[in-house]
């Protein structure tokens, strides 16, 4: 693609020089961008080698992508949106929102927190509604084939 780097313009990272700001990032080339693309956000490029080029995240993780894959250049915009109040739980439930019930305030056949008289807590290790473990646990798979990409994890 012959276009300008300003912003708004797409471009492969291999054509997009260090240290610019861009959003929308493809991971695989061609496949369209998953990353970094909610109001706000940006990321950095920050280093070339070979076929990849090395981004930094909003999370402040570097992570290695393919040179071919697109980039739009610039900052999202929108970057007021986090702070909205939207005032009264009447303007969630407009947006089709549904009031967030605990678990713990549940029956044993809903959650597993459930049941238990009075005010009783989970009484073991935090779970999600279909019993995987929740709060600090670490989601991500082991082993998984883009870990050799991530040259520096974010921090917690």
């Amino acid at each position: 693609p012959e276009a300008p780097v300003q912003n708004g313009n797409a471009l492969p990272l291999e054509l997009i020089p260090l240290g610019t700001i861009v959003h929308n990032i493809e991971l695989n080339p061609g496949r369209g961008g998953v990353m970094v693309r909610s109001a706000g956000n940006a990321a950095q490029v920050m280093a070339k080698e070979g076929n990849y080029v090395t981004i930094k995240l909003p999370s402040s993780e570097m992570r290695m992508v393919r040179k071919e894959c697109m980039a739009t250049i610039g900052t999202l915009g929108n970057s007021e949106f986090k702070n909205i109040s939207l005032g009264k739980a009447g303007r969630k439930r407009y947006m089709g929102i549904r009031p967030t019930v605990r678990g713990v305030t549940m029956n044993p056949c809903d959650h597993p927190h459930g049941g238990g008289e009075g005010k009783t807590g989970p009484g073991g290790h935090p779970k999600t509604p279909w019993g995987k473990p929740a709060l600090g646990q670490k989601t991500r798979k082991k082993g998984k084939a883009s870990d050799k990409l991530i040259v520096r994890r974010r921090k917690k």
